[in-house]
Order: structure tokens, then C-alpha cells, then sequence
């Protein structure tokens, strides 16, 4: 089973010409409401890249006794996400998104209940063989759900963002950590250590010393690439991107780590676990929204196959 703990919110999102910049106003279109925060996100993703008749995927998070907990609940159900979230006294979490004519966006997310899941909030681990994390609840929580997701032998896949310090103690229990260039950059600044410059592989050499057994860092139109070290020597896997039209990048890296994991819980070898995802994440990008545009497993299957 594939438990993923995160963070659940309500995205209001509007179109514009272009993002603004810093004391920039700009008219947007009308705006939507979208199910959406990178937990809820990833769970959804996972659930529908995932086997028929597999274990399945069991979402924990924290909601608000308010209607926009009724549409977040009802979309994990829809996607066949188990419902493990909580309902507290504090507004469900909402993100504020403006995504530009170009496809790329600007979000602001306001916590509510998802700063109040706690580490006394975990339930029993028996069965779950992955456990999926993101950044978006507290860092005691996290730090937490990871050192007890490894206790009870279970693969800890850990998505760093939004970027935050992350102790030693959390980056040694992780076995895959999944980060952005900018977040790459982002942990070795904060770890101390210098960011390597350009080249891409020593900093992955240099995330790999901080105590993850592997990072993988998505590159957007360039694909991905992951590294581990096999009898000390720095190992590479890099996956090519999957082309498509964008129209809206909003969950496209949630949909990554979903479709990745998804694959991973199947026995799929890393690099083919990548090229799945690669494939998934660029079907989410040629649809609107977050978890409306994340693919199903037979639409990742088609363009996969397709020349």
C-alpha cells in the first residue's frame, strides 16, 4: 500500500497575460475552483497511474468542517484514493494560482488545517510499502512520518517543496528525495554547501553526501535525472522529456512524483519509473488544473506506446 501524507487545499485560479511582477497589478480572467494542494495532489496522481486490482493509495491529510473539504474529499474518491484526511477546526488550506498565456504559473498557498496535522496523527504502517511526503504540513510532522515510515521498513519518497531546512536526521531516512533545479540549488545553499555552479551531477553528488539514498531532479523541457551511488561511484539515470503542447504546467511535478511512485510500488527499475512519469507529467500539462488534468493509467499507457 502507498500512503501519502501531505497537504490538501482548494486552488483558485485565475488566467493572465503574464505573471506579475513584484507592485504589478494585472486583470485576469475569471477565476475557477480547482481541488488541488501537492499531497492530495500526488495521492490522486497515484491512484490513477496505478494497477487495477493493486494494493492501493491512502491519502492522510487535514481538512476544515467547510464545503471546500466536501470537493477535495469527493475528488480523492473519485480518483479511488482511500480517505484517511482529518477534519479540524481551521479553514481547509486554499493556494492562490495565476497562470500565464505561456502555461507557467505563480501560486501563494494559505495553510489553514494543513498546519495542523500532526506527528500523534499517523496511523499504523502495517502494509504500506511507500510512504510519499511534501513539505506543505509541519516539519516535525514530516520528520516524523519519515523516521517512522522507515522503522517500519517501508521506501520514504520525499518531495522537498516547497523548499525548507531539512534536518540531517530527515535526509537520512529518505531513500528517494525529488526536487526541482531551483530547490536543488535551494538545499545545498541552506546545507552549507556550495551548489557546484553549472554542473548539474556534482550537485547531485553533493545532495547524495547529505544523506538521501538517491535524488532525482526534474528539469521541466528537459527531462529528469537521478543519481545514486553504486559501490561509491556517482550512478546516473537520465530520462528524455515527453513533448506536448502546454497549456497549464499547475500539478505537473505533483503528477510526476505520483506516476513515479505508482511505478516504483510495481517493481518497475528506476529508469522506467521515470519514463512513466516523464509521459504523465506532460499529459497533465496539456489540460487545465491540477488533479482535473492528472492522466489515467490507460492514457499514460497509449502515449507511451504511441510513436
Amino acid at each position: 500500500m502507498i500512503l501519502v501524507a501531505g497537504s490538501a487545499n482548494i486552488d483558485f485560479v485565475t488566467q493572465v497575460a503574464h505573471i506579475p511582477a513584484p507592485g504589478e497589478t494585472v486583470l485576469g480572467g475569471d477565476y475557477r475552483l480547482s481541488p488541488g494542494g501537492k499531497g492530495a495532489n500526488q495521492a490522486v496522481a497515484c491512484a490513477r497511474a496505478g494497477q487495477p486490482g493493486a494494493a492501493g493509495v491512502t491519502f492522510l491529510g487535514a481538512l476544515g468542517h467547510d464545503a471546500f473539504a466536501d470537493t477535495l474529499r469527493a475528488s480523492l474518491a473519485g480518483s479511488g484514493v482511500v480517505d484517511r484526511t482529518l477534519l479540524l477546526d481551521r479553514p481547509t488550506g486554499a493556494a492562490f494560482i495565476s497562470v500565464s498565456g505561456a502555461g507557467e504559473n505563480a501560486i501563494t498557498v494559505a495553510s489553514g488545517a494543513n498546519a495542523a496535522l500532526l506527528p500523534e496523527h499517523l496511523p499504523s504502517l502495517q502494509g504500506v510499502t511507500h510512504m510519499v511526503l511534501q513539505l506543505e504540513v509541519p516539519p516535525q510532522t514530516v520528520d516524523a512520518y519519515a523516521a517512522a515510515a522507515r522503522a517500519a521498513g517501508a521506501q520514504v519518497i520525499l518531495n522537498a517543496a516547497p523548499m525548507r531546512a531539512l534536518s540531517a536526521d530527515l535526509l537520512r531516512n529518505v531513500d528517494l528525495l525529488v526536487v526541482n533545479e531551483g530547490e536543488l540549488r535551494q538545499l545545498l545553499s541552506g546545507s552549507g554547501l556550495e551548489a557546484g555552479g553549472p554542473d548539474l551531477h556534482a550537485q547531485l553528488a553533493a545532495a547524495l553526501d547529505l544523506g538521501p539514498s538517491a535524488v532525482l531532479v526534474t528539469l521541466g523541457e528537459r527531462g529528469s535525472l537521478a543519481a545514486r551511488r553504486v559501490e561509491g561511484s556517482l550512478s546516473l539515470t537520465e530520462v528524455p522529456p515527453h513533448p506536448v503542447r502546454v497549456v497549464d504546467t499547475t500539478g505537473a511535478g505533483d503528477t510526476y512524483v505520483g506516476v513515479l511512485v505508482s511505478a516504483l510500488s510495481e517493481g518497475l527499475p528506476l529508469e522506467r519509473a521515470m519514463r512513466r512519469a516523464s509521459v504523465g507529467a506532460a499529459l497533465a500539462c496539456t489540460r487545465e488544473g491540477a488533479q482535473p488534468s492528472m492522466p489515467l493509467r490507460a492514457e499514460i499507457e497509449a502515449a507511451m506506446s504511441s510513436p
